[in-house]
């Protein structure tokens, strides 16, 4: 069955491409592949995105409006960051040049710290998405994820924001160090949450905590989900302790995959801290249909 597109969202990170077909603020199908921004040339990002999105064009020109990793120094087009404090959406996206013409191509700008220095992109338009969602909400966003994300926002506006690399040393840790032979699979709710506690009273212990979970292996036959969730509440809690000041005494959401975010959301419970859990996707396609407005004033 071919399907008839008003227009194309893009979310294109370093790993992989999603696309879905949009019809007002409605997905009507939706495509993914590998071909990420850390795979592709410049040359290589119009055919990665045509493989996905081909069957939904017509002669007639479409707005593709992208965000992510392809609006980098390396991607499709480069979209400069916008400075904080700022709106998530600063302005209208960057128009990609000579693109095939059946689409007109649009990069959502990223968003810029310079002190303390932090970039991202991406999840200015999840934010944006929400704000649109969420009028007049004012608190702390929590972007859970490889790279985690806390940002302050006032006003509909972006005012600061932290970037914690929390994802990545979890999948470092155990997959490359000597905590892969300690942890599996699965889940331990008591060890998430005793780890959880360990750092974020003390997170100057956090490195003698994880060789830990290997020593507990050896003499104590730990299980592997043991292990596993005693990482990530070793990794989280330590964050948690360095993000105090975005958390404490603030309104909280959290936007990201949903396994992900109730992990955040159970371990900012134990803090006796709410936190509303948004889906990131409906958030991503909320903040791309907002970029896509932009472009009609």
């Amino acid at each position: 069955m071919s399907v008839k597109a008003e227009w194309i969202a893009v979310d294109w990170g370093t790993s992989h491409l999603r696309v879905w077909a949009m019809q007002g603020q409605r997905a009507v199908a939706e495509a993914r592949s590998d071909k990420g921004m850390g795979r592709l040339a410049r040359s290589g990002f119009q055919g990665a995105l045509l493989e996905l999105v081909d069957d939904w064009l017509a002669e007639a020109p479409i707005d593709v409006i992208a965000c992510g990793m392809v609006g980098a120094r390396q991607g499709w087009v480069e979209a400069p960051y916008a400075a904080v404090p700022v709106a998530p959406l600063s302005g209208a996206p960057i128009r990609v040049p000579d693109t095939d013409p059946r689409l007109r191509a649009y990069v959502v700008p990223g968003l810029k710290q310079v002190k303390p220095a932090d970039v991202m992109r991406g999840e200015e338009t999840q934010i944006a998405g929400f704000l649109a969602l969420n009028t007049d909400w004012d608190g702390v966003i929590c972007l859970p994820g490889t790279h985690s994300k806390w940002v302050h926002i006032s006003a509909g506006e972006v005012v600061s924001f932290q970037t914690f690399m929390t994802g990545e040393m979890f999948d470092q840790f155990s997959t490359v160090s000597v905590l892969r032979h300690s942890v599996g699979e699965g889940w331990d709710e008591d060890a998430f949450r005793e780890a959880v506690e360990m750092t974020l009273s003390r997170p100057e212990t956090m490195a003698a905590r994880l060789f830990g979970i290997r020593a507990s292996d050896l003499l104590e036959a730990v299980e592997g989900s043991v292990a596993r969730a005693r990482l990530s509440g070793l990794l989280i809690g330590a964050e948690l302790a360095a993000a105090r000041s975005y958390w404490l005494g603030q309104q909280i959401a959290l936007i990201g995959a949903s396994g992900m975010s109730a992990i955040y959301a159970k371990a900012l419970e134990l803090q006796g801290v709410p936190a509303i859990v948004a889906d990131g996707q409906r958030m991503t396609l909320a903040g791309l249909n907002a970029a896509r407005k932009l472009l009609e004033h």
